[in-house]
């Protein structure tokens, strides 16, 4: 069975380090902080999270500090029969700033609205946490 569905790729810059960003992401109390809105995340490969008040919910399948997280993932809007969507997020240095690499595959039809979602629900809240040295 192919599991091709919607794919997307979006990036963004952060004044911070590769480091602190992948530790702000699996940390409960700083994903909140930084989405401004409550998360339950973890820093273990084979731990649930759920993230935006229990809307965002999945599992951490390859943790790699502090380059790379990947995660099976979903929200309330997928329908049971819809398997979780595959999320890669990568970090990678860009002279004294972060690049933050969201790859977004295996969504169902209706995924391509959460391109713009990652930018409203994290991108644009993360430029005010991490903001411009």
């Amino acid at each position: 069975m192919n599991h091709s569905g919607v794919t997307f790729s979006i990036t963004e810059v952060f004044s911070t380090s590769p480091e602190v960003l992948f530790d702000a992401w699996l940390d409960s109390e700083s994903h909140s902080s930084m989405t401004g809105s409550k998360s339950q995340v973890s820093n273990r490969e084979g731990e649930d999270f759920s993230a935006w008040d229990g809307y965002i919910k999945g599992k951490n399948l390859e943790l790699q500090r502090p380059f790379r997280i990947l995660q099976a993932w979903r929200t309330a809007d997928f329908v049971d029969s819809e398997p979780d969507s595959i999320l890669e997020i990568t970090f990678s240095m860009v002279e004294d700033r972060t690049k933050v690499t969201i790859q977004h595959s295996e969504l169902p039809e209706h995924g391509t609205q959460y391109q713009q979602g990652w930018v409203e629900a994290y991108f644009n809240p993360m430029k005010n946490y991490f903001p411009d040295k």
